[in-house]
């Protein structure tokens, strides 16, 4: 492409409101975030048991370092997986009851590496509508059979199902745990009960693990479902956990078939064998410390109840996940910088990560109630006139 093109695109992205730029930030303990030498309240991160901030787990990392060293020095398969690696592995098959676990530098590498493997190439992959982008990118190759279902849509996903079986359709359904812009919670059990052996769910809780189900083993388990039932989860660290990285977890049989043809785990330099340990801590304390979770359903109760004395249009979401519909991109940016003069930090999800754009609360253990109460006044002072909360519809660039 010429410069003068990409000049011309970016010039495009401007005027949409749709461009995206880094902005220097540094989050501080408390739910604080500091930038340009201002503090805001933070409510755009993903720490939502407010582990980042938690003493024994800086701790561990600051050791390992010295013990274990910060680089793996290859690939999981070269020289990459180290007694840090093997150990962490061992914690989560024994937190999530699975038979092995492959470790990834993200959860998008995660994503792409289970579906790119677990659909066959005569197998049909039924896919939530809002799915993560890691999910969705692997269908605009073209060489694989798709369709998505309306988001949440168990009664369509059941009509695709009867049509491939009157077909001899092979069938791959994905979908995720907990919708990291809409906060809402598949049931994986009413899920589950359309499927059979023979048509596997693979499952995205990047946004349930850690805060969802006993010990915060994720959403899956909090409606009862045994983990035997999903031929594969990911989950990452980079949320609840606060770390980074990502990794797929299930039987012996299906990790091997992972292990043995995902380029993303063959070509990619294994994690950190210091971060491998600091995530032995991390989830060890998410296992232990409930009353992170516990705190965590207070701040989200309170939070909810205030919107809805303040008249604030908010979703049935029940996560830490509150997303607020703005009625567009200028709407949305305004509403993110007035928030900003308010003293409160948050970001506006805008088109094509999101149908519509929104402002996407995202509530932590380590929120106060002050802070939650600061939130919502400061939501209706700075509210735009034109703000209206009605349902989300899907684009033109978005549909099937």
């Amino acid at each position: 492409m010429q410069t003068a093109e990409i000049q011309r695109w970016l010039a495009a992205r401007r005027e949409q409101g749709l461009y995206r730029q880094e902005q220097q930030v540094q989050t501080l303990p408390g739910g604080l975030l500091r930038c340009h030498g201002e503090l805001f309240v933070n409510f755009s991160g993903n720490d939502y048991l407010g582990l980042a901030e938690a003493a024994p787990l800086r701790q561990a990392l600051a050791d390992a370092a010295r013990t274990d060293g910060l680089a793996s020095t290859g690939s999981p398969l070269i020289t990459g997986y180290q007694p840090a690696h093997a150990e962490l592995s061992a914690a989560l098959c024994d937190w999530l009851g699975v038979e092995d676990v492959l470790l990834f530098s993200s959860g998008f590498a995660a994503n792409q590496a289970m579906l790119s493997a677990l659909q066959g190439p005569d197998d049909l992959l039924l896919l939530d509508k809002y799915c993560h982008a890691s999910m969705q990118d692997l269908l605009t190759s073209g060489q694989r059979v798709f369709k998505r279902y309306p988001h949440q849509d168990l009664t369509a996903l059941a009509a695709l199902l009867q049509r491939s079986a009157a077909s001899n359709q092979s069938v791959v359904v994905a979908t995720e745990g907990v919708f990291s812009m809409d906060g809402d919670v598949t049931d994986c059990a009413a899920l589950l009960a359309l499927l059979t052996p023979d048509r596997p769910l693979l499952l995205d809780d990047a946004h349930g693990i850690g805060v969802l189900g006993p010990e915060g083993r994720g959403s899956w388990a909090a409606h009862g479902v045994q983990v035997s039932a999903l031929q594969c989860l990911m989950a990452n660290f980079g949320k609840a956990l606060a770390g980074q990285g990502g990794f797929l977890a299930g039987s012996r049989d299906v990790i091997d078939f992972i292990r043995q043809q995902s380029r993303h785990y063959i070509y990619s330099t294994a994690l950190s064998p210091a971060l491998c340990r600091a995530m032995q801590t991390s989830v060890l304390l998410c296992r232990t410390e409930q009353w992170r979770r516990d705190q965590l359903a207070d701040n989200i109760g309170l939070f909810r109840q205030l919107a809805r004395q303040a008249g604030l249009g908010i979703s049935a979401s029940t996560t830490a996940i509150q997303p607020v519909l703005c009625t567009d991109n200028a709407s949305a940016m305004g509403w993110s910088a007035a928030l900003k003069q308010a003293g409160i930090w948050l970001h506006a999800i805008r088109p094509p990560t999101v149908p519509q754009a929104r402002l996407r609360i995202s509530l932590s253990a380590s929120h106060s109630e002050l802070q939650i109460r600061q939130l919502v006044q400061a939501l209706v002072q700075t509210q735009p006139a034109t703000a209206q909360h009605r349902t989300t519809t899907i684009p033109e660039n978005c549909r099937e």
